[in-house]
């Protein structure tokens, strides 16, 4: 047993502050930009350890996000004041479908070209639906939990396959805790608390 979680650590670690992340973000706290920083910096070392190239590079763009993200919520509208949740704008939805395909299609060009990778299908999907999933929670879009339901459920079945099997568990949770985040950040958007 002590073998497995040693060997394990570091999937151990990045999942108890994915754990706390993805509650701060259901409650739309601030201090998980904080923590995403942390899990994301220890992110960059597990995902290179287990080939998932296309994860582990997506890591150094989430730790800029995260400080831009904070940024966003807590000066970012216009009377500089805490940003509100509200909802993606309808005309930017066809052209960011169409740039997740573009970053899907390079993505999985450069993990056949350049790499080992075993997974270049999934790992490119992924990245491509994440890259735009933080950006549009960083605006505080509602729509962005759709994008994390997404991006889950095909992490978790990723990560059992990579043999990350603490990681792959959290993500199965995060897609529990991402369609209950949409019906509460609803609530709160309606309501007027975030």
């Amino acid at each position: 047993m002590m073998e497995f979680l040693t060997g394990h650590w570091l999937d151990i670690v990045t999942t108890v502050l994915g754990l706390a992340y993805i509650l701060l973000e259901y409650k739309a706290s601030i201090w998980m930009w904080a923590v995403g920083f942390a899990m994301q910096a220890l992110g960059i070392v597990l995902y290179y350890q287990k080939g998932l190239y296309a994860d582990c590079g997506m890591e150094f763009y989430y730790l800029s996000m995260t400080v831009y993200g904070y940024w966003r919520w807590i000066r970012g509208s216009a009377s500089k004041e805490s940003l509100p949740i509200r909802h993606f704008p309808r005309q930017l939805v066809l052209p960011w479908l169409v740039l997740i395909a573009a970053i899907w299609a390079l993505i999985y060009w450069l993990l056949v070209t350049f790499t080992n990778s075993n997974v270049p299908l999934a790992d490119s999907f992924t990245t491509a639906l994440s890259i735009i999933g933080i950006w549009a929670l960083a605006h505080k879009y509602l729509e962005q939990w759709f994008i994390w339901i997404a991006v889950d459920v095909v992490t978790c079945v990723l990560y059992y396959y990579k043999d990350i099997p603490f990681k792959a568990s959290l993500y199965g949770l995060y897609v529990v805790i991402a369609v209950m985040g949409w019906f509460k950040w609803r609530r709160m958007m309606r309501t007027g608390q975030a």
